[in-house]
């Protein structure tokens, strides 16, 4: 059992006895800095409400003192609790018991309780730590590394007297200290970082020429997080939207998404950004199902879109009464009614225009001279083409035939899986299935049937990293081309057997059900118009997300910030424009944060409660198909996923973690992943088939390798942590299973 008080140096003073203010002054004072003498009331004092021996502690050490919270939740990295917690200074033996009260008393205090509630921390102890106290001549903080911006570099703020000045918000100034005392502070501040191995926030304070260390703790401001797995108990699935965007996304990115994503249910959102990469919220997705009753039918309704929830995971709720939200879903429903009225009486049109707009916008954001200029072209176009043109363009590559999976059991019942497969192809021909656009075109390009210029043209938006602005687009980069040229299988002949495959079975369902084929006909052509109709909607969408870059990339070169602008949000951007640099000092600590989490492996594709990326990847147990913080769900012991494309292929596996590996791929080995776009299609034409750890029926891996005729399961969540390069392994297209082959 610890004893009831510890001197300030004693090696039993940690967390769990002295609060992070204390085990923080403890490590300080064993490692020989200059900290006031003092001792601490511990954690085993507050739970007992005992003040045994706190008289002759302070009178051996002499008084005044100052008297100080010391909870066991703050000073930690991530959290300060800066504010919380009472410190009372100026002490003397009369006011002891009284001081120390105040201190326990402020861990139970409003604002206390909600900051731990805000941050997930369901239990807390107080500690106090009595020091003597410093009679400041000059007090201040010294922040090892940039606050704002993240340098590393030392900055010091100083008042004159006690610091409660500068916490007070009075003026603060450097000029109180001599360049030696400055020099000293900065020495004492990098022997701190070195000890606690990272950044730290120190309060000091100068007596004569004595400096005192009064507290240090790390700069929880320094670590930029992207995270909203933090604001409440949710789950989340990126099954179908890290498709579209797989890779982490910079901030000016991740504001362009918002733009299009920023519907809620009360105040819950729709989406949210996980360590950089883009999520859907499934609770707000399901909360209209669970206020009317019909939450499961609604889950299985949205597989085909975002995937398949593992067994064992629930949808927590949203904290709403019934009635909450289904006032929140009728006040929000203009936007979506809106939309929907938009995309189908103006989308055809727009899709129409937008090439020959977007090449006018590239011209004119060349054309730009000065950031005064830029910011005018903004405002009177771009702007426009982000906030209306691309909702209406993002509707239609939502909503546009939604699935067939109702016509597709149907098709089952009549002719069999692997010939409903067969039949639902064969959308790329006539006005072509944007998904296959780049692999035809490159294919016509290397025959000489068109020339580089013209697939840049058309095609040359269309890539991995379609949606990230600061990724270079093909059209940029004429060696993408030459590489892609290089690897190219015949796609043709794959498209050519698709079509014989997919006559036959025509003729075998016209034979065995001659009285239903007309009907089944309408609604094959119906499903395909949809299925190109919504790709269209998407590439031409991408093409005004190019734009967006070019706007990016122009004001970067204006205002001589170079790629620093991807690293702000997108009105942050205008704000630099128009003359506010000092945003500038954000960029780091955003580039940071971005570089950090990019490092990580991909994220399970199914999320719930708080998440933390890097714990996460640190884990040896870590899972790439799912992350429940509420309870420990099987691991599945084998590899299964969605009916993506017919067919039974034996091979060697070949698993790639990014699409710049591609060229490893040999031809027939079979292609595994965690998820693919329309950057991957050319590696298509060498795989004997296609296995994602991401996806449903509706994604691109399906849709590709539904058209070229190579058998493909989706949204397995585990197999490219099942599966190495070089294990044989069996694809059953139709049933959906991945099995290895002794």
């Amino acid at each position: 059992m610890i004893p009831l008080i510890l001197p300030l140096d004693d090696p039993a003073a940690d967390l769990a006895a002295v609060g992070g203010k204390g085990a923080s002054l403890a490590t300080l004072t064993r490692a020989g800095l200059p900290v006031p003498a003092g001792f601490c009331l511990t954690t085993r004092a507050y739970r007992e409400r005992s003040m045994e021996g706190l008289l002759e502690a302070f009178r051996q050490l002499g008084g005044p003192v100052a008297v100080r919270s010391s909870a066991t939740a703050e000073d930690l990295p991530g959290l300060s609790f800066a504010g919380q917690h009472d410190t009372v200074l100026n002490v003397s033996e009369d006011g002891l018991f009284d001081a120390v009260l105040r201190c326990w008393d402020s861990l139970r205090s409003a604002r206390a309780v909600a900051y731990r509630e805000n941050n997930g921390i369901e239990s807390a102890e107080m500690a106090v730590v009595v020091q003597r106290m410093v009679p400041a001549d000059v007090s201040g903080v010294l922040f090892t590394a940039d606050p704002v911006t993240g340098r590393a570099e030392p900055v010091i703020n100083a008042v004159r007297g006690l610091g409660e000045a500068l916490v007070s918000g009075e003026a603060n100034s450097s000029d109180l200290l001599t360049d030696a005392q400055k020099r000293e502070l900065i020495e004492l501040g990098e022997r701190i970082e070195k000890l606690f191995a990272t950044p730290m926030d120190v309060e000091w304070a100068l007596t004569g020429d004595k400096v005192w260390i009064l507290q240090a703790r790390p700069i929880t401001s320094l670590r930029v997080e992207w995270n909203d797995t933090l604001d409440g108990d949710y789950l989340w699935s990126n099954g179908n939207v890290g498709e579209a965007i797989p890779e982490v996304m910079t901030p000016v990115t991740w504001s362009l998404v918002e733009v299009l994503s920023n519907m809620t249910i009360g105040p819950h959102r729709i989406s949210g950004n996980i360590g950089g990469r883009f999520y859907l919220n499934i609770s707000t997705y399901t909360a209209l199902g669970t206020a009317i009753g019909k939450a499961e039918r609604m889950l299985r309704s949205g597989e085909e879109t975002f995937g398949r929830i593992p067994a064992g995971v629930t949808v927590p709720p949203l904290p709403m009464s019934r009635l909450a939200i289904l006032a929140a879903v009728v006040r929000g429903a203009g936007g979506p009614i809106k939309q929907q009225f938009l995309y189908r009486t103006r989308l055809p049109r727009l899709v129409r225009e937008n090439p020959a707009r977007c090449a006018a916008a590239h011209e004119a954001i060349a054309a730009c001279t000065t950031p005064d200029a830029l910011l005018g072209l903004w405002r009177n176009d771009l702007d426009q083409l982000l906030r209306y043109v691309c909702p209406i363009l993002d509707a239609g590559a939502r909503m546009i035939a939604g699935g067939p999976a109702a016509f597709r059991r149907e098709l089952v019942a009549l002719v069999g899986e692997e010939d409903a497969t067969t039949l639902l192809t064969g959308f790329h021909d006539g006005a072509g299935l944007a998904s296959l656009g780049p692999l035809v075109g490159l294919a016509r390009l290397r025959s000489g049937e068109i020339g580089t210029e013209e697939f840049a043209r058309t095609w040359g938006h269309r890539c991995a990293g379609e949606f990230e602005l600061s990724s270079p687009r093909p059209a940029e980069d004429p060696e993408w081309i030459s590489r892609q040229l290089e690897t190219l299988a015949d796609p043709e002949a794959l498209l050519a057997r698709q079509a014989s495959a997919r006559s036959a079975a025509w003729e075998r369902l016209v034979a065995a059900h001659p009285a239903k084929a007309a009907k089944i006909r309408k609604q094959l052509d119906r499903i395909g118009a949809g299925a190109r109709a919504r790709e269209q909607a998407r590439s031409e969408m991408v093409r005004a997300f190019w734009v967006m870059r070019a706007f990016v990339l122009r004001a970067g070169e204006l205002t001589k910030s170079g790629d620093d602008l991807f690293f702000l949000p997108i009105d942050d951007v205008l704000r630099v424009l128009g003359g506010d640099t000092s945003l500038l000092d954000r960029v780091h600590a955003q580039r940071q944060a971005y570089e950090r989490y990019r490092a990580l492996p991909p994220y399970p594709a199914v999320i719930r409660g708080r998440f933390d990326p890097e714990s996460w990847a640190a884990s040896p147990n870590r899972r790439a198909d799912l992350y429940d913080a509420t309870t420990d769900v099987p691991m599945p012991s084998d590899v299964t996923g969605f009916p993506g494309s017919a067919g039974v292929v034996e091979g060697v596996a070949r698993v790639l973690a990014r699409v710049e590996d591609g060229e490893s791929l040999r031809q027939g080995e079979i292609l595994v992943t965690t998820v693919t776009n329309i950057g991957w299609t050319p590696l298509f034409t060498r795989a004997a088939a296609v296995v994602t750890d991401v996806g449903a029926p509706l994604s691109h891996a399906a849709i590709v390798a539904r058209e070229l005729g190579i058998p493909a399961v989706v949204g397995c969540g585990n197999a490219t942590t099942r599966i190495a390069s070089g294990d044989r392994i069996q694809v059953d297209g139709a049933r959906g299973t991945v099995k290895k082959v002794c």
